[in-house]
């Protein structure tokens, strides 16, 4: 692993490590933009403002026709981030949610990961010894989770947990925790010729399996993490093997690598909440053309969580002070969203 590979690794790693420890504590055809503005409202759980205003007004200068901004629809690419930009990622990123659970009950199946570390330190909850674990015994608890079987093997499993697992203060189902503005926001781009895709540094593997479901993104789209795999063939069944090694980390500086070698093209809109998402704003928006920058920002503890600079999860710092400068809309959650989740409409 390159130099560079190692300093990406380490940072999500980083952020897997909080999450641990919080673990343990208790779509449309084209049709003409001006004329769908003009009768009906795309973004109803969007207050008006100058963020909703800002995104009406960019979708139409690039789909008119004729005029100076028109961006041609093959251009007209949009990424997004998943964690705290499209779904809730507090207290702890989902993934880490998923892995801590699963770890648990491997150790229930096999109780010799009881006695030996890292395992026994996640098994018993002993923050002192997750926080002791450095990048070693993280990488330890990746690998037993998420390998040692085919990737359907995998995303099956992934798909039994997300039917059960209840979010600790909502006491929904997680793919319940998506945003319905960003689903809106989704749907609005859909409909003007906008090719969207997920660019998250999330486990790829662990987004296909429900993406496709609650954004309404294929999973050829899906640009995230992954780890080794390996192809087999017996008795003519072939499967691909998920290994225990990190192959790439589609965080920070991954982002533009990602999107530049699964898509091809520069996005014309990107979407991101954290420090994460930094690169990625500025490989869409630092070109010549009409561009668009959007973060999110959670300012709203009553109905979701309120954080930026000081979070293990979702740190909000460097792109925040950058966003005046680069001209990006930054959507303050309390002000901006009518409604958080889907089932607030309720």
């Amino acid at each position: 692993m390159s130099t560079t590979a190692r300093s990406w690794s380490r940072r999500s790693l980083a952020a897997l490590g909080l999450g641990l420890l919080l673990a343990l504590t208790p779509a449309l055809g084209p049709f003409d933009a001006s004329v769908a503005l003009a009768q009906t409202d795309p973004l109803p759980s969007w207050n008006d403002g100058k963020a909703k205003t800002a995104i009406l007004d960019f979708v139409r200068r690039v789909t008119t026709q004729g005029g100076a901004d028109y961006v041609p629809v093959e251009e007209r690419v949009a990424t997004f981030d998943n964690d705290g930009t499209l779904w809730s990622e507090q207290p702890m990123y989902v993934q880490v949610v998923f892995a801590v659970d699963r770890l648990k009950e491997m150790a229930t199946a096999n109780p010799a990961l009881r006695d030996s570390q890292p395992f026994k330190a996640v098994v018993e909850g002993d923050r002192a010894a997750l926080a002791a674990l450095g990048e070693k015994g993280l990488l330890a608890i990746i690998a037993q989770t998420h390998s040692g079987m085919t990737v359907t093997e995998f995303e099956a499993i992934v798909r039994t947990w997300l039917a059960t697992a209840r979010h600790p203060r909502f006491n929904q189902p997680y793919t319940a925790l998506v945003y319905q503005p960003m689903l809106e926001l989704l749907d609005f781009l859909k409909a003007n010729d906008f090719k969207t895709f997920i660019v998250s540094g999330g486990g790829i593997e662990f987004m296909r399996p429900w993406v496709p479901a609650a954004y309404g993104i294929p999973p050829e789209r899906i640009v995230g993490s992954s780890g080794k795999t390996l192809f087999k063939l017996g008795a003519d069944k072939p499967v691909i093997e998920k290994l225990a090694a990190v192959e790439f980390v589609d965080d920070g500086p991954g982002k533009p690598i990602g999107i530049n070698r699964f898509i091809g093209r520069r996005p014309l809109f990107a979407a991101g909440n954290s420090d994460g998402d930094l690169e990625m704003l500025q490989w869409t928006t630092l070109d010549s053309g009409p561009r668009f920058g959007l973060i999110v920002h959670h300012t709203d503890a009553a109905r979701e969580w309120a954080y930026d600079r000081a979070s293990p999860v979702g740190r909000l710092d460097k792109a925040l002070d950058e966003a005046p400068r680069r001209g990006w809309t930054v959507v303050d959650m309390k002000s901006d969203w009518k409604v958080v989740f889907p089932f607030d409409k309720k």
